[in-house]
């Protein structure tokens, strides 16, 4: 049970709230619903799992939610859905339509009293969300129940101001969100032109105007006349990583746990130990990291989980990363069980090899160019994740009546 079910006491996010409000608990607002679908009703309504609702938004990400045998709730029109399962998560979903959903929802059904969106809007606040998420139990897989959120407060303003709430809730989350939506399709621009980029420098060269030849690859095309097309077996050798048995890993840098610890997607830790092989890249051996290729700057310990390429020739170690990332060598692993990626499927490829002068060139462009996009990324993932915590304070506030316009 609720540590606040239990005594006077309320939380923080909840104690300051107007004259007129009341803030008993959530259950004597809302009813659990814990019906189960009947057989027809499994086959035709539509049905949502707590993977289909985006965090802090509570928008489905499922465009035409289509039925399921899956173990499921029914919920109504206008009941509100709260994630039990990891609920610092915050996937809470206002239903507009009639459905069954996964019995990690919570169905909340709200009393005459209570405006569903404003519910909605109050099971979505962080105060909300982080009283429960430190009550949840289960250290893998952290869960709350009906008990825990059932037993705490709801800031209950009356039905009209309750609406006007809503009203603007509604009005600037949409403002906000379309902000932030605009920001992320300004991230994936950046992606695409980072890797067009990088595809034209290290398969055409910066010059534009370079006489070309074809290169007899499909994924190449023509390339400048005066590079060679080589098969990598002739430039570099690999080996697997070592496993970490007997390594203990640090999550952060200290003075003796200073060696990256380096899997199928790059660093992953620090160690005292570092491999006594040599390593100038490494590359996703197995698993979904299959492909991935990292560069080696200082002494680490590469696990069994990825590939070392060492004693590379005729290749400059920058330019090289690049064409084995545009070639996307997860496309090239055998798949049985699991994606698998050899030392000889790496050396069987055929890339373009342009005069080592000029490939180093190429690296030294590339990585200021990679530098500027980073640079200009880092400042637009800045600005989404101010807006992100200005949505979620105008929530609190609004809920909470701090805003005096809303009283």
């Amino acid at each position: 049970m609720s540590y606040f079910a239990r005594t006077d006491e309320l939380p923080e996010w909840a104690v300051e709230v107007p004259e007129g409000w009341s803030t008993n608990w959530l259950k004597w607002s809302a009813d659990l619903s814990t019906n189960r679908p009947t057989e027809g009703e499994q086959e035709e309504l539509p049905y949502i799992s707590n993977e289909d609702i985006e965090s802090w938004t509570g928008r489905l990400l499922i465009e035409d939610p289509k039925p399921t045998q899956a173990d499921s709730r029914t919920f109504q029109e206008n009941d509100v859905l709260f994630n039990k399962l990891r609920p610092y998560l915050a996937k809470v979903y206002h239903a507009t339509f009639e459905g069954v959903s996964s019995g990690e929802l919570l169905c909340l059904r709200p009393s005459h009293a209570v405006e569903p969106r404003y519910l909605f809007y109050v099971l979505g606040s962080k105060g909300f969300i982080d009283t429960i998420n430190a009550e949840t139990f289960g250290a893998k897989m952290p869960r709350a129940d009906w008990e825990t959120v059932g037993h705490q407060p709801l800031p209950l303003p009356p039905l009209d101001t309750q609406r006007r709430i809503v009203r603007f809730l509604d009005e600037k989350t949409a403002r906000i969100d379309g902000l932030i939506e605009t920001k992320r399709a300004l991230l994936d621009r950046l992606a695409e032109k980072r890797q067009a980029l990088i595809t034209r420098a290290v398969t055409k060269g910066l010059n534009p105007n370079a006489s070309m030849k074809p290169s007899g690859i499909d994924w190449l095309g023509d390339i400048p006349a005066h590079w060679e097309i080589v098969p990598l077996r002739w430039y570099l050798r690999t080996a697997s990583g070592e496993g970490l048995r007997n390594v203990d890993i640090a999550k952060e840098r200290t003075e003796t746990d200073h060696a990256p610890v380096i899997g199928g997607n790059g660093t992953m830790g620090f160690t005292d130990a570092t491999n006594s092989e040599k390593a100038i890249l490494v590359i996703g051996r197995v698993g979904a990291h299959c492909g991935n290729v990292h560069p080696i700057d200082e002494p680490s310990w590469i696990t069994d989980n990825a590939l070392r390429v060492y004693d590379v020739r005729d290749f400059d170690r920058n330019y090289l990363l690049f064409t084995l990332r545009t070639r996307d060598l997860n496309t090239l692993a055998r798949r049985n069980a699991q994606p698998l990626m050899t030392g000889e499927t790496v050396k069987a490829q055929y890339l373009p090899r342009p005069p080592t002068s000029e490939q180093w060139v190429i690296g030294e462009k590339l990585e200021q160019f990679l530098g500027d996009v980073e640079d200009s990324a880092a400042c637009v993932n800045q600005s989404i994740q101010l807006l992100c915590e200005y949505r979620s304070a105008i929530i609190s506030a609004a809920v909470t009546g701090q805003l005096a316009e809303l009283r």
